[in-house]
C-alpha cells in the first residue's frame, strides 16, 4: 500500500510542476505549445483520479469494518461474527438489489400494459 501512496504522490507532484509550467509567463506562440504539449501529457495523468480515489474509499472500508474486539486479543468466536457480518451484509445487499429490480420491473410492464 505504500507503493501506491509513494506512485500517486508523484504523479501529483508532476501534475503541480505542469500547472505552474503553464501559469508562466511566456510569448503567446510558446504558451500555445506548451499547453498544447502538456494537455497531451495530462491526458494519461487523468487515469490517477480513479486511483486516488479508490484508494480513498479502500482507507474508509477498512476504518469502517475493522474487527472490534472487547479484550486486547480477538478471540475465535468474535473473528467468526466479525467475518458472517461482513459476508451476510454482502448478500442482504444483493438480495435487496434483486428486489428493487424486480420491482421495478413490474412497475415498467404494468406501464406497458396500460
Amino acid at each position: 500500500m505504500g507503493l501506491q501512496w509513494m506512485v500517486l504522490a508523484y504523479v501529483v507532484a508532476a501534475e503541480a510542476v505542469l500547472a505552474v509550467i503553464a501559469m508562466l509567463p511566456s510569448p503567446k506562440l510558446v504558451k500555445s505549445r506548451i499547453i498544447s504539449l502538456l494537455s497531451l501529457t495530462l491526458r494519461p495523468l487523468a487515469g490517477v483520479v480513479p486511483f486516488a480515489a479508490f484508494q480513498l474509499l479502500d482507507i474508509y472500508w477498512k476504518n469502517e469494518h475493522r474487527m472490534m474486539c472487547t479484550s486486547g486479543a480477538c478471540t475465535a468466536s468474535e473473528r467468526d461474527r466479525y467475518e458472517k457480518t461482513v459476508f451476510y451484509r454482502a448478500i442482504w445487499s444483493i438480495c435487496q438489489l434483486n428486489k428493487r429490480v424486480q420491482s421495478l420491473e413490474e412497475v415498467e410492464k404494468k406501464l406497458k400494459d396500460q
